[in-house]
């Protein structure tokens, strides 16, 4: 694509880096940009600065917060005896969205995936096991998409959680094999949630 102003030209490629994302999607956004007044593109772009250079990842449960300590686990209000294992963010903003679930989270940063040379190091499962070593917590809920590579986070988190003597429930399959938990709708989670069960029983064929 070739344009009159090099600079318009440069937004767009910039702007179809963004996955889904392409030419056509990229040039409609940069113009949209440049309709708009200049304290609204700058409010937009210092937005998007301060994600990147100040979001941060809590200390407790991984998941991406302002503070050193996530706006969730801070809350008295909530179960400390009770956490929510999970794949990434979008898993946790899901599940908080059923207002169902009153305990804390703890995110993985992603799931076991031999094929892709990702291992139980890779992902935030030490930080897991620091947590539940400290006592205090007694059941952990194992909320993961019903992928192949879910079931396989399950199964060794699920022994190595074993060891240290706390109940292990997970999901309700209301959640269709081979989904991922954030494409799930609301009530379908919530119930999932509401009626999750102990992990031996999932894996009983």
């Amino acid at each position: 694509m070739s344009l009159s102003s090099s600079l318009l030209e440069n937004a767009v490629d910039q702007l179809a880096t963004l996955p889904g994302i392409g030419r056509r999607t990229a040039m409609r956004l940069a113009l949209e940009l440049l309709r708009r007044e200049v304290h609204e593109v700058v409010r937009f772009a210092e937005a998007i600065r301060a994600l990147r250079e100040n979001v941060r990842y809590c200390e407790r449960c991984c998941n991406i917060s302002d503070k050193p300590v996530c706006e969730i686990c801070s809350n008295p209000a909530r179960d400390s005896g009770l956490i929510c294992v999970v794949e990434d963010i979008r898993d946790v903003i899901a599940i908080e969205n059923t207002r169902q679930f009153k305990g804390l989270y703890h995110v993985l940063g992603g799931v076991i995936s031999p094929m892709d040379g990702i291992g139980p190091d890779d992902l935030h499962t030490h930080e897991l096991m620091e947590r539940i070593a400290q006592g205090g917590v007694r059941e952990v809920v194992l909320a993961l998409g019903g992928t192949l590579e879910g079931d396989t986070t399950g199964f060794y988190l699920n022994r190595k959680l074993n060891e240290q003597a706390v109940l292990v429930t997970t999901i309700a399959r209301g959640i269709s094999v081979g989904a991922e938990l954030d494409q799930a709708d609301e009530i379908t989670l919530g119930r999932s949630i509401a009626d999750r069960k102990p992990f031996e029983h999932s894996i009983k064929r």
